[in-house]
């Protein structure tokens, strides 16, 4: 049938068969040439896919892994609707709103995320932003068992959490090495998008090493894999069937997936849990500068050939950087016998390495290579709570909660929302060691500084954030 079809097509009767024949065998003599027709594409060597990936490899691994990735859901604290009165300004009629629709009853708040498990005694890691103010956590099976779980820790600035629910024998994703991946390396994601349970989506690694803003150890998988609200917490997966990292955020203008998805890689997940699981809580190196960039024309202004390192912007007085002799206008370009090309590289450089353990350090110093050596500290910041539940605190009447610290200073454990601390931009977890130049170590000092300071000017607080101190006028 095929033959034929063809055949009837181009229509050619015997006759023109011999003609035709005739014509190509005279066709040197005739002048004629067989013109070559240019390939549509370019012919290279086939290159093989990374096994299991070939074939049928994706739909055996969403098969095996599909059943240890959980959905999470969480409870928050009771929250009442903000309602707006329709009458503007007018008081006489916002009086009478106020007292029939101003006290609403106070809902609890819901969440959806993802997580994946790790061992077959119950672990389960996830974000801390899926869990965080959470009252009660719960956990489903792939078999649809619906477990509460414990939350065994948590950390904020690697968005990280630890879970534990009371099970044996339970599927788990093994852990692979995000080191060693590559941009274009193909990778699989698993979670639950929008409430919609065991949904894989499939991309690549698009770069790795992505700052996005969100804290000082920003160090992100970038991949185009599908990545939806309620993703957060679920695995990106290797060839190998080995998740090698944690879906966290997204790039979106819509609020859906545009092909930029960020996880968390594995390495630093493993460092993180593996602190969660023993104490609860991480500990981190601590060195004592603030740091930035070095720009093009910073390194020109210091004489430097290429805008590399870590600028030093202030020393901490006392500090492991201070007895090591750092100095501000130090450019730190190797720590620990590794280079530091951003600046971005070396607070991850530090929290890792183990308090009390001493490391060499390369600065420029005046256009000239300085090599110190450091013994690295603890960071003292404070524990947060292993708990599910959310605990008010009192604040005073900037709309500060604060808790004093041994070293010197006031955590802001809090910041009441539409406060005179909250309007100049304090956040919960600042340390506030000055306000008006002088030195604050309790409360009770903070509530003096106010006292005397000019009642037309705002108060200067000195705030440590994030490595770095900064100023900030508080009215």
């Amino acid at each position: 049938m095929n033959g034929q079809r063809v055949w009837r097509r181009w229509g050619w009767p015997l006759g023109g068969l011999v003609v035709a024949l005739v014509v190509v065998m005279l066709a040197p003599q005739l002048g004629f040439t067989t013109a070559t027709r240019a390939p549509l594409w370019t012919e290279r060597p086939a290159v093989s896919a990374p096994a299991p990936a070939a074939n049928d490899g994706w739909v055996r691994l969403a098969r095996e892994l599909k059943p240890a990735v959980v959905n999470i859901s969480t409870k928050r604290a009771p929250e009442a609707p903000e309602a707006q009165s329709p009458f503007g300004d007018d008081e006489r009629f916002n009086q009478f709103f106020k007292h029939f629709f101003g006290n609403q009853p106070r809902r609890p708040s819901r969440s959806l995320g993802s997580g994946f498990i790790i061992n077959p005694d119950g672990h389960i890691v996830t974000n801390h932003h899926v869990v965080d103010g959470a009252t009660e956590i719960k956990v489903k099976l792939s078999d649809a068992r619906e477990l509460t779980a414990k939350l065994v820790g948590r950390d904020p600035k690697t968005d990280l959490a630890l879970l534990k629910v009371e099970a044996t024998g339970l599927p788990v994703i093994p852990l692979g090495s995000s080191t060693e991946l590559q941009v274009g390396e193909p990778v699989m994601a698993i979670g639950n998008p929008f409430g919609l349970e065991q949904t894989v989506t499939t991309g690549i690694v698009s770069a790795t090493g992505r700052v996005i803003g969100e804290g000082p150890y920003d160090n992100f998988i970038q991949t185009d894999a599908s990545i939806n609200p309620g993703n957060s917490g679920g695995p990106l997966i290797n060839t190998r069937g080995q998740a090698i990292g944690i879906n966290t955020a997204i790039f979106t203008q819509t609020g859906g997936s545009v092909g930029i998805g960020f996880a968390i890689p594995i390495d630093l997940a493993k460092t993180v849990v593996t602190q969660l699981a023993s104490v609860g809580h991480v500990v981190r190196g601590y060195l004592g500068v603030s740091i930035q960039p070095v720009t093009p024309d910073l390194a020109k202004g210091f004489g430097l050939e290429q805008s590399r390192g870590a600028l030093v912007g202030s020393v901490v007085e006392g500090s492991s950087a201070a007895k090591a002799g750092v100095k501000p206008g130090d450019i730190i370009t190797e720590y620990n016998g590794h280079p530091v090309v951003r600046s971005e590289d070396l607070p991850r450089a530090v929290a890792e390495t183990p308090v009390g353990h001493e490391v060499p350090m390369t600065v420029i110093r005046d256009g000239k290579p300085v090599t110190l050596r450091t013994t690295i500290a603890r960071l003292d910041e404070p524990a947060v709570p292993a708990t599910a539940a959310s605990q008010a605190t009192k604040k005073d009447a900037l709309g500060l909660a604060l808790q004093p610290l041994e070293r010197g200073g006031l955590l802001v454990r809090g910041v009441q929302e539409g406060s005179p601390a909250a309007n100049a931009g304090l956040r919960p977890g600042d340390v506030i060691t000055e306000i008006n130049r002088a030195p604050v170590r309790s409360v009770k000092d903070v509530k003096q500084a106010m006292d005397k300071r000019a009642k037309d000017k705002p108060a200067l607080f000195l705030v440590h954030r994030s490595g770095a101190s900064i100023y900030i006028a508080v009215t």
